[in-house]
């Protein structure tokens, strides 16, 4: 049995996503998740759309340049009532175009709006980064998963074999006498139960592979694997205040906040403005045409140009301005507490993260002193059994608990390796050096 471990669990690895000769790896899947994925298609495109704010903003500094044009059709008809009755009718046509420039000199508001415009396109690089960082541990999640439900399914496996082997040696037992139908009876409904639990471990793992091929946008190839005995370094720095303190301050959601509460404390400023004087720039340039003029009686074309300051003062909004003050007011409020619950969130969200890999280090360890311990309870019940001091289900408890021990040692591994990619999403600096390093991993 120990010789056909080995080899039960190769076979349930390779079967379910085989199919290609080359085995993808955890850098590989990601860098397909970037091109495939539509949840990362769709922060892309928020990217682009969030850095028009700025053109947007700029908007207001520049000149506008505007034509107007008109034609109009003209039907008089005078009567004059000196000595008698004259009457007099004219029907012309009127034309003409009008080129207004207009260059803000001062409008507070509309520099303020631009800066907020600046701080809004910082805002949409921070969700883009996050979004990355987001899609770097969902494809590592999915990875994951897919290892873990290959092991689930090859554990099945090869406790089914290993209790269809009890199964038969009761039986034989039984025939000769050495045994009671007890032991056939209690192997069959292990075997039975592992039976189901193949099929449930295959369902999943079916599951598991559509989940990454809706990330990666294709089948997923074999997938490689942890080495054996591959060793999980502690999180650098070893202090979780130190994480704790570089997630109040490096994490996306509280870059994002602190960067609303500036636009918040700007748009102040805006909605104050509202009571300054405006100065503009206004320059026109325009021509007119008039087939009859009853002061020359015949056409006249006239050009015009003009140019000069115009200045504008609010005095009376109907109380529309000291309302927008109030209101950008509160909403400033708003934006300072929700950067205080953000830096919380963050905290917490480190915290969790450290204690999941510093105890997911502590677990591997444990398991991996539990494994060992349960085969050699296996052996030794396996012994016990052959000489008649250990009965068939002793040997199958045994059986059972260090393929479960082997399934919780994978869960911990990869758990481990999941709660680190975490935490350096709450500390906001995951990369995809992070990924490299976790691909070197792999068998």
């Amino acid at each position: 049995m120990k010789k056909a471990l080995p080899l039960i669990f190769a076979g349930a690895f390779a079967c379910p996503l085989a199919g290609i000769a080359h085995a993808a790896d955890l850098l590989s899947v990601y860098r397909d998740a970037v091109t495939h994925d539509a949840q990362f298609g769709a922060a892309r495109a928020t990217l682009d759309a969030g850095r028009e704010k700025l053109p947007q903003g700029r908007a207001g500094l520049l000149p506008t340049i505007g034509l107007g044009a008109s034609t109009i059709w003209n039907e008089t008809e005078s009567t004059r009532r000196v000595n008698g009755a004259t009457a007099a009718t004219a029907n012309y046509n009127s034309n003409g175009w009008t080129v207004t420039l207009t260059q803000p000199i001062f409008r507070w508001q509309n520099w303020v709006a631009y800066n907020q415009a600046e701080i809004s396109v910082a805002i949409s690089e921070t969700q883009f980064g996050a979004a990355r960082m987001d899609l770097m541990l969902r494809a590592a999640q999915a990875y994951f998963d897919v290892l873990l439900a290959q092991d689930a399914l090859a554990t099945a496996r090869a406790q089914k074999t290993a209790t269809a082997e009890q199964l038969e040696s009761a039986r034989r037992n039984f025939e000769v006498g050495a045994a009671t139908i007890t032991d056939s009876h209690e192997a069959q409904a292990r075997f039975d139960l592992i039976t189901a639990q193949e099929l449930a471990a295959q369902n999943d793992l079916t599951v598991k592979g559509h989940a990454l091929q809706m990330l990666i946008g294709k089948h997923p190839e074999a997938l490689k694997r942890l080495r054996k005995g591959v060793t999980m370094s502690p999180p650098q720095p070893a202090d979780m205040n130190q994480w704790v303190e570089m997630a109040e301050t490096g994490a996306a959601t509280v870059q994002i906040a602190q960067a609303s509460l500036e636009i918040a404390q700007r748009e102040i400023e805006k909605q104050r403005a509202g009571h300054y004087p405006t100065i503009d720039l206004v320059a026109t340039r325009g021509n007119s045409a008039q087939a009859y003029s009853s002061t020359f009686g015949a056409g006249v074309d006239s050009k015009a140009g003009t140019i000069g300051l115009q200045l504008s003062l609010p005095l009376f909004a109907g109380g529309a301005v000291s309302s927008k003050d109030r209101e950008a007011v509160a909403l400033k409020e708003k934006a300072a507490a929700d950067l205080d619950h953000a830096r919380r969130g963050a905290a917490l969200a480190a915290r969790q993260a450290y204690l999941g890999v510093t105890s997911g280090l502590s677990q591997v360890k444990a398991y991996e002193a539990a494994l060992v311990s349960s085969q050699s309870a296996l052996d030794s019940n396996k012994l016990g059994y052959e000489v008649g001091v250990r009965i068939n289900i002793d040997v199958l408890n045994a059986q059972t608990q260090l393929y479960d021990t082997t399934q919780k040692l994978a869960r911990a591994r990869l758990d481990t390796l999941a709660a680190l990619l975490k935490l350096k999403v709450a500390a906001g600096i995951l990369g995809e050096d992070d990924v490299s390093a976790i691909n070197t991993m792999l068998d």
